[in-house]
C-alpha cells in the first residue's frame, strides 16, 4: 500500500489544500531555521566563518527534519500499520502543493478577467518575490505562469521523486532543503555567504527532478494537444539561459507548449533585473494561459504519480 501514498497525498492535498496551521510541518521547519539562524549568523563575521555557519545550519535542519519524520512514522507503525499509512499520506500531502498553486492561479485569473488589477497585483505578490504594484495584465499573467511552472518542480515533482527513493522522511528532507533555500538562499549582503550552502544544496537536489519535469511537461503538452514539439525545442534552446540551473527547464517547457514567451524585465525593491527569455511569443500572454499552465501541472503530476506506482516494488 505504501506505493500508493503519492495518490493518497494528492487526494488529501486536493481536499484540504495547504492548511494554515501552527503545527504544519513546513511551518515548524521554518521556525527551526529562523531559530538556528539567530544562533549562528554573525553579521560581523568573516565570509569563511559565515559559510561554515551556513553549513552547520543546513546539516542541523536536514538531520532534525529527517529524524523527526522517521521517528514519528516509526511510532505510528508501532501502534498500527494503518496508522503509519495514514500518517505517511498526510505528511506527504504537506510536502506538495498542487492545490494551493492551482487555487492561487485561478484566483488571480478571475481578478484579471474582472479587470480588478489592484487585487490581481496584491494576490500575485503573495506568490512572487518581484515588485507587483505597477504590473499590467500581461506582466501579472507572466508572473503567475512562471511561478506555477517553476513550482511544478519544487512543489510537486521533487518531493515525490525523493519519496520514491527514500520514502516520506526523504521527501521531507527535500522540503527542508527547499525551505532553507527560500529563507536564506539569497544573493544579498546578509545571506550571500551564510546562505551559499543552502542555495547550492537546493540546486543539487532539484537537478534530476527538474529535467524529469521537462519530459513530463512535453508529454503533458502532447496529451493536452498543446505544442509538444515547441516544448521540446524551447527546453533545448532556452532552459540553460535561466539564472537558476533548474528553473529554466519547467518554465521553458511551459512556454514552448503554449507558444508564449516568459522572462523579461523584473523589479526587486525598485532595482531592475532582466530574466532571459523562455519560448517564442507566438501568442500574446493572456489570463487563459494561467488555466492552461495549471492543466499542464496536473497532467505532469498524474504522469509522475503513475510512474511511481508502477515502478515501486
Amino acid at each position: 500500500m505504501e506505493k500508493y501514498l503519492p495518490v493518497f497525498a494528492v487526494v488529501i492535498d486536493g481536499l484540504i489544500g495547504d492548511p494554515r496551521i501552527s503545527w504544519h510541518p513546513v511551518v515548524l521547519i521554518g521556525r527551526l531555521i529562523a531559530w538556528l539562524e539567530a544562533k549562528l549568523l554573525r553579521p560581523a563575521a568573516s565570509a569563511k566563518h559565515k559559510q561554515w555557519s551556513g553549513l552547520v545550519l543546513v546539516l542541523a535542519v536536514l538531520g532534525i527534519s529527517y529524524t523527526a519524520v522517521w521517528g514519528l512514522l516509526a511510532v505510528l507503525a508501532a501502534l498500527h500499520p494503518m496508522a503509519a499509512l495514514a500518517g505517511g499520506a498526510l505528511l506527504l500531502s504537506f510536502s506538495i502543493s498542487p492545490h494551493s498553486l492551482a487555487e492561487a492561479g485561478r484566483e488571480i485569473k478571475q481578478y484579471l478577467l474582472k479587470q480588478d488589477l489592484d487585487q490581481a497585483r496584491y494576490k500575485v505578490g503573495w506568490i512572487v518575490g518581484r515588485d507587483t504594484k505597477q504590473l499590467d495584465v500581461r506582466e501579472i499573467t507572466r508572473a503567475t505562469v512562471e511561478t506555477i511552472a517553476e513550482n511544478i518542480v519544487d512543489g510537486i515533482i521533487s518531493p515525490l521523486f525523493y519519496f520514491a527513493i527514500g520514502g516520506v522522511p526523504l521527501a521531507f528532507l527535500y522540503r527542508a532543503v527547499n525551505t532553507l533555500d527560500s529563507m536564506v538562499g539569497y544573493k544579498n549582503t546578509k545571506y550571500l555567504d551564510f546562505g551559499r550552502v543552502a542555495a547550492r544544496t537546493d540546486d543539487v537536489f532539484n537537478y534530476i527532478p527538474a529535467r524529469i519535469t521537462a519530459v513530463l511537461i512535453i508529454l503533458a503538452a502532447f496529451i493536452l494537444r498543446y505544442d509538444a514539439g515547441g516544448a521540446y525545442r524551447a527546453v533545448r534552446r532556452d532552459a540553460r539561459k535561466h539564472p537558476s540551473p533548474n528553473s529554466g527547464y519547467s518554465e521553458a517547457g511551459v512556454a514552448g507548449a503554449l507558444g508564449i514567451r516568459l522572462g523579461g524585465m523584473n523589479y526587486y525593491g525598485g532595482v531592475q533585473s532582466f530574466r532571459a527569455y523562455m519560448g517564442q511569443e507566438l501568442h500574446p500572454l493572456q489570463p487563459v494561459h494561467i488555466k492552461q499552465t495549471i492543466g499542464i501541472m496536473f497532467v505532469a503530476t498524474g504522469l509522475f504519480m503513475t510512474g511511481v506506482v508502477l515502478l515501486h516494488r
